[in-house]
Parts: structure tokens; sequence; C-alpha cells
């Protein structure tokens, strides 16, 4: 698993060639969403399955800014996908796990309904740098933990990093 996931990685740097910030935030995305999955103790399965799928969750952002003229949340959920299943499937992933990431990717900014601690984590992880990164404001902040954050390691990560 740790092989794909360096493939994976490698990929992911070869696709966002030349777009440092891009690299730079989904590695940051998946430092943090592997530890708050061991720290939840999360099935290997699960955690392999979050690591993929927070290496390659913006990849939809690079079309989405060339058709849309925006990286916005709801275009990276729509375009995403596709970029994914043609990047995954090119590594030799198998279908119904390629699935799986694609949902994740297609709903990485939809905030209701989380369903499970993939997800959960996922959205978490992608706060957790987004809010440094775009300079949010601590009321913002503040108010994205208490709706948006669910576990216990996700929660305990924001109060160290962010102290409101």
């Amino acid at each position: 698993m740790a092989k794909k996931t360096v493939e994976t990685i490698n990929a992911m740097v070869e696709y966002f060639h030349g777009d440092a910030k891009r690299i730079q935030h989904f590695m940051k995305v998946y430092t943090i969403a592997k530890v708050l999955a061991i720290n939840e103790k999360l099935p290997d399965d699960m955690l392999y399955l979050l690591e993929i799928t927070a290496v390659t969750h913006d990849i939809g952002i690079k079309v989405s800014e060339q058709k849309y003229g925006s990286a916005d949340g709801k275009y990276q959920e729509q375009e995403g996908p596709a970029e994914a299943e043609k990047l995954l499937s090119g590594l030799g992933f198998e279908e119904e796990f390629i699935d799986k990431v694609c949902y994740l990717i297609a709903n990485h900014h939809t905030y209701k309904g989380i369903d499970n601690k993939v997800h959960s984590i996922l959205v978490e992880a992608d706060f957790l740098v987004n809010i440094y990164d775009d300079h949010i404001s601590p009321e913002l902040a503040k108010n994205v933990k208490e709706n948006i954050f669910h576990t216990p390691s996700g929660i305990k990560m924001f109060e160290e990093m962010y102290p409101c």
C-alpha cells in the first residue's frame, strides 16, 4: 500500500507541475489526514482510502480553473472525479476503489450528511490547512469547528492549532 501511495503522490506532483501551492496543499492535507486517521485508529483499508483521497482531493482544480475560471468547491467536486478516475486507472487501481475515491472527491466540499470517518477526516484535514493558508478569521474558524468537525482527534488538533 505504501508504494501505491508514493506512486500517487508522484503522479499528482507531475499533474500539478509548476504549481507549488497546489502540491504543498495536498501534501499538508495528506499528512494531517494520516495523523488524524491513526489517532482515530482507522482500520488499514480505510486509512489507505483516506491517503489516496487526501492526495487527489483537489485534482479537479486545474480543470475548474480552465473551464470556469474558478477553483470554487462546487466545480472541484464536479470536475474532480473524472480527472481522478483517469489518474488512478493509469496507476492500476481497481475500479471499486476508484469509485470510493471519486465519491469522496465529489463530496469533499459538501459538509452536510458526512456519514463516515474517512469523509469526516478528509474534510477536517482540508479545513485545518485552509484555515491557515487562506487566513480565515477566528470567528469563521470557530464556526467551522463547531459545525463541521466531528472526530475527537480533529477537534483536538483544531484547538491546538487555532486556540480561540
